[in-house]
C-alpha cells in the first residue's frame, strides 16, 4: 500500500510530486534542495550550509514518516561542482554515525532545479 508523506517543515514540491511516498516498510524521499520551508528561500552562498539545509529537509520527512537518519539505507547526492565534495561530505556527515551510514553515491550533474549546488535523496526502511 502507498503512503503519501508531506510535511510543512520540509519544502513543497516545485512539480508533480510529492515529498516522500511510503511503500510498506520503505520510504523512498524526493530529492532535496537547500530550500528553507519557513521562508521559502534559497540558503545560497556556502556549500556547507547549503547541505545542511537539504539534510535539515531530509531530516524533517524522516520525522513526518516516523523514522530517523539510522533508518536510512541509500543516498543519493547530486552536485554541481565535484570539487565541493569535502564540504558537502563534512557536512552530511554529522548526520550519520560512520559504522552504520547507508550505501551512497555522489554524482556531478550540469544544473539542479532551481540551479543550486547540492540535491539529496534517501530510500529508508522501518
Amino acid at each position: 500500500m502507498k503512503k503519501i508523506i508531506t510535511t510543512p517543515n520540509a519544502p513543497a514540491p516545485i512539480g508533480p510530486y510529492n515529498q516522500a511516498t511510503l511503500v510498506n516498510d520503505t520510504l523512498y524521499i524526493s530529492g532535496q534542495i537547500p530550500i528553507n520551508p519557513a521562508t521559502g528561500k534559497l540558503v545560497e552562498g556556502d556549500i556547507k550550509k547549503e547541505t545542511t539545509q537539504s539534510m535539515e529537509n531530509l531530516k524533517a520527512i524522516l520525522t513526518e514518516a516516523g523514522m530517523t537518519f539510522e533508518n536510512v539505507v541509500k543516498t543519493s547526492i547530486f552536485v554541481k561542482d565535484m570539487h565541493q565534495f569535502a564540504e558537502i561530505n563534512e557536512a552530511y556527515g554529522v548526520y550519520f554515525n560512520s559504522d552504520t551510514a547507508p550505501a551512497r553515491e555522489t554524482v556531478e550533474v550540469a544544473n539542479l532545479p532551481k540551479f543550486v549546488n547540492v540535491e539529496i535523496s534517501m530510500i529508508a526502511i522501518k
